[in-house]
């Protein structure tokens, strides 16, 4: 079975209802030429407010579901696809996540991911907004095929795509909002961007899975500071080949098909999951060996 992803990939303004309506425009592009199944990028309503610590921020989010996943699942059910919608989660006072709404082709609201794994970086202060989540790692069958979904700092952790991949996910969703400090990216840039790509490749190699990603682009911030988001969305095949691959500075519509039969076929070969020693990993469940 060939399942057409779409990736949205855009660059964010201040004013959420104009993210939106470019996000919508985007999925009625991606669904126009041909896609079954559309992610969104991490945060697409909003600027990246974690740039800053700063309450007024907390007014960015709403409840999942809410008026956006309603918005989203009429789209939906409109254009028959499935969507992947982060948003910005008000789950009560003082309690905050991040996560990715995924809704089915007939606009059912099938759930949402929580973020397991939140950073506190440099521009990239996401422990101040987000409550880990507790959700755990999650698959849901879509009309189109069972999809996983994680998202953005959770990609540097193999355990998440294994614990995913373990409930039958055959393409792994990663919505993200990544990109260089300017006064690195000279010196780290390419060495910042490879690593990101690779360990999401590998991901797709050691899981025998498709993986998505679906990065924002622009610029963010002052002149001289801020974020230069690096764009590059892409799609990896179970075998870790990148098929398709988006422009850095663009904003851009992917709509890439995946063949199912590929990855039993990759598995088959290549019998990872069969060869695991369950019997011998309890230690990764340790914070470290000392």
């Amino acid at each position: 079975m060939i399942v057409n992803v779409g990736l949205v990939q855009m660059a964010c303004g201040s004013d959420p209802e104009v993210n939106l309506a470019k996000a919508l425009e985007g999925i009625r592009t991606a669904a126009g030429r041909g896609a079954q199944v559309v992610c969104l990028q991490e945060l697409f309503k909003s600027l990246y407010f974690c740039q800053a610590e700063d309450h007024a921020n907390f007014t960015l989010a709403e409840p999942v579901p809410g008026p956006t996943t309603e918005i989203l699942g009429a789209i939906a059910r409109s254009l028959q696809v499935v969507v992947i919608v982060p948003l910005f989660e008000r789950r009560a006072p003082g309690i905050y996540h991040n996560c990715a709404a995924i809704i089915d082709a007939g606009g059912e609201y099938l759930g949402h991911y929580r973020k397991m794994h939140i950073p506190d970086d440099p521009l990239y202060y996401e422990k101040f907004y987000f409550t880990p989540g507790d959700l755990g790692f999650r698959a849901w069958q879509t009309r189109y095929g069972r999809l996983g979904v994680l998202i953005c700092w959770d990609q540097w952790y193999p355990e998440a795509a294994r614990l995913t991949a373990l409930q039958g996910a055959g393409i792994l969703f990663y919505p993200t909002a990544i990109g260089w400090l300017p006064a690195e990216k000279a010196s780290l840039g390419e060495t910042q961007h490879a690593a990101w790509e690779t360990i999401q490749r590998s991901h797709a190699i050691a899981n025998g899975i498709y993986v998505i990603a679906v990065n924002r682009t622009g610029h963010e911030g002052p002149a001289g500071g801020g974020i230069d988001f690096w764009g590059g969305s892409f799609v990896s095949d179970p075998s870790g080949n990148v098929i398709a691959r988006a422009s850095h500075d663009s904003e851009e519509v992917l709509v890439v098909p995946c063949d199912m039969a590929l990855v039993e076929t990759v598995r088959n070969h290549w019998p990872f999951l069969r060869d695991r020693r369950v019997d011998a990993y309890h230690d990764i469940c340790t914070r470290y060996l000392d």
